[in-house]
């Protein structure tokens, strides 16, 4: 509780907000995912011809966001698989879905970051599942890198850009 002599300072408040947005995403997978391959989740539309997707999920950030034809994909993450090959497939199929929904495909990805938690031990295998699904024909150009992501059972994060 604030008070005159222990004040909430601006850093405290994004820690906790950070800590209760990671706790959102971690327990409601299924909501996510139920909203995420809706036909219903919630589209945005503001001002100079940007939309919005997705903007239920989580509370700092829209899954996807349209201006200009160019798709942005978020970063996409996936906590229920068990391994690094579990959990590329079922971020693929998020990258699959939201660009579905946006109104291209995966042979228009223009970008695409990968970041690992372990780039030594999982890339390989990420790798293999990435290259059975990419289109050969229109490959993006791709930065992968290792980094810690924001849970302990997430092992890859994939964003991408794509034209309509």
């Amino acid at each position: 509780q604030p008070s005159a002599q222990h004040p909430i300072t601006d850093s405290m408040y994004c820690t906790m907000l950070g800590h209760r947005i990671l706790k959102t995403a971690l327990t409601s997978t299924a909501r996510r995912q139920q909203s995420l391959f809706s036909k219903t989740a919630a589209r945005y539309n503001s001002s100079g011809g940007i939309t919005r997707l997705g903007t239920e999920v989580l509370p700092t950030m829209s899954q996807a966001v349209m201006h200009n034809d160019i798709v942005y994909l978020s970063g996409q993450v996936d906590g229920t698989g068990e391994d690094v090959v579990a959990q590329t497939k079922n971020v693929l199929a998020k990258v699959d879905a939201y660009l579905e929904e946006a109104g291209t495909d995966k042979s228009k990805l223009l970008t695409s970051t990968i970041w690992l938690k372990n780039i030594e031990r999982d890339f390989g295998a990420m790798n293999e599942v990435w290259c059975q699904w990419i289109d050969d024909n229109n490959k993006p150009v791709r930065a992968t890198t290792e980094a810690s992501l924001a849970a302990p059972n997430m092992l890859v994060e994939i964003q991408v850009t794509a034209a309509k």
